[in-house]
């Protein structure tokens, strides 16, 4: 995978900086299971799978009560500062002569900020208290290449030697669960932040998850007799992940059995984000175990053309966004205090407009945050400002770490410590959620 160039001034596009991008690589049919030991990579793991009544499934020996951690990553550089605009900042203006959104079409959030008009359907979450945002963060260390930013991000232990991902060793430190405790939905199948050895599963969407000839109940029969004579007394590590992938089918195949009916009247945007979303939030409502989700929407990297506050790329995307998850909020109901969201992307945008009418790549980020245990109606952390002698060659400085972030989410919300995440982490944190 190519690094990409360095910013140095305007470019001509997407393409142009010759970085990955947004390709979601789930688990198809045919790539499920190609032989028992594929499922031992990234792809399927779990546990064990009890009982089905209805569509709520119950696991024995799942004892997990902290939220569901769904981490929504925003691939490809996402501009925080079109999103929740610091409009009341004196250089904002200057720096964004034409792209920037004046303070009368933005929804005021407080003196300084406002909330872009796509993101609308998220104000009442905002309102309630349910929706929070941390301005200027980001990793400690900067860079402008898509590929090393998203490779520090997802192993999240800069300085250090630690060739896992910070999500697997979440999923490690909460220990043995489900099939689905920790579940990708369309995201990247090389994902770094669920590398290592604990137990993921990927898959493109609950409805096209299942193995070959797994509509057949007697097929199933013979798949799952067949693995188990192959891995009679096998080590745990070879027989685990295709006894898990048995499972996870299992699981699937029940929850397929009966349509998901959205509730509440919530109106997912038709998209890959809309579709990823409505299945995250049928996981955590069926009980399947659901402890960690990680969905991607891309195509952020607006280096031309990011267009008018009312039209235009930015305001299409920002419309998805917020489109799809005040959908997914209204759709969890009273659920949602059980759930915390957090976007999170490599790294932000330049301040100043370039002559393309885009933004190159930057540093300092906008993270949000909706759920239950979120101190909503407030952008958390230190606030630079915009004033360019205080910039870091011309980007928002990263004030706050998007590990403190991440760390007081996992312990305040998920019973996981901070320090076993993210070690070398200080144990300072903002104050942006409440103690289950």
């Amino acid at each position: 995978m190519s690094t990409g160039p360095m910013d140095t001034g305007p470019m001509d596009g997407v393409a142009a900086c010759g970085c990955p991008h947004d390709q979601p690589a789930g688990l198809s049919r045919r790539r499920l299971l190609g032989a028992a030991g594929a499922a031992a990579a990234l792809g399927v793991v779990g546990g064990l799978v009890g009982d089905t009544a209805s569509t709520r499934l119950a696991f024995a020996g799942t004892a997990y009560t902290g939220d569901v951690l769904l981490v929504l990553s925003l691939r490809g550089g996402f501009d925080g500062l079109s999103a929740v605009v610091p409009a009341a900042d004196p250089h904002y203006a200057g720096a964004r002569p034409g792209i920037g959104i004046p303070t009368g079409a933005l929804l005021p959030l407080d003196a300084t900020f406002g909330l872009h008009q796509a993101l609308a359907p998220l104000k009442p979450f905002w309102d309630a208290g349910s929706l929070a945002a941390v301005h200027a963060a980001g990793q400690p260390d900067p860079t402008r290449s898509h590929f090393q930013a998203m490779e520090a991000m997802e192993r999240a232990v800069p300085g250090a030697s630690v060739r896992t991902g910070w999500l697997d060793r979440v999923s490690s430190a909460q220990g043995a669960g489900s099939a689905f405790a920790t579940v990708g939905v369309g995201v990247e199948a090389n994902q770094r932040a669920l590398v290592g050895p604990a137990p993921e599963l990927l898959m493109s969407s609950v409805d096209g998850f299942s193995l070959p000839g797994d509509d057949d109940a007697g097929e199933r029969a013979r798949w799952t007799a067949a693995l188990a004579a192959m891995h009679r007394g096998a080590r745990a590590e070879i027989a685990r992940p295709a006894r898990l992938t048995l499972a996870a089918a299992g699981t699937a195949a029940a929850l397929q059995d009966t349509a998901y009916v959205v509730a509440n009247g919530a109106a997912y945007p038709d998209g890959d984000l809309g579709d990823a979303l409505r299945d995250v939030a049928r996981l955590v409502k069926a009980g399947v175990g659901l402890r960690v989700a990680t969905v991607d929407f891309g195509d952020w990297d607006m280096h031309q053309g990011l267009g008018r506050s009312d039209d235009g790329w930015m305001a299409r995307q920002l419309t998805e966004l917020g489109a799809a998850l005040a959908a997914f909020a209204t759709d969890l109901g009273s659920d949602l205090g059980r759930v915390t969201v957090v976007t999170i992307s490599e790294f932000g945008r330049r301040v100043r407009e370039n002559a393309s009418g885009g933004l190159d790549h930057g540093h300092g980020n906008l993270m949000l945050l909706l759920g239950g245990g979120v101190v909503g109606g407030r952008v958390h952390g230190a606030w630079p400002g915009l004033d360019p002698a205080g910039l870091l060659d011309g980007d928002l400085p990263a004030s706050n770490d998007y590990r403190t972030v991440l760390a007081e989410i996992l312990e305040k919300r998920c019973g996981v410590a901070g320090s076993t995440v993210f070690p070398g982490l200080g144990s300072a944190r903002i104050g942006l959620a409440v103690p289950r």
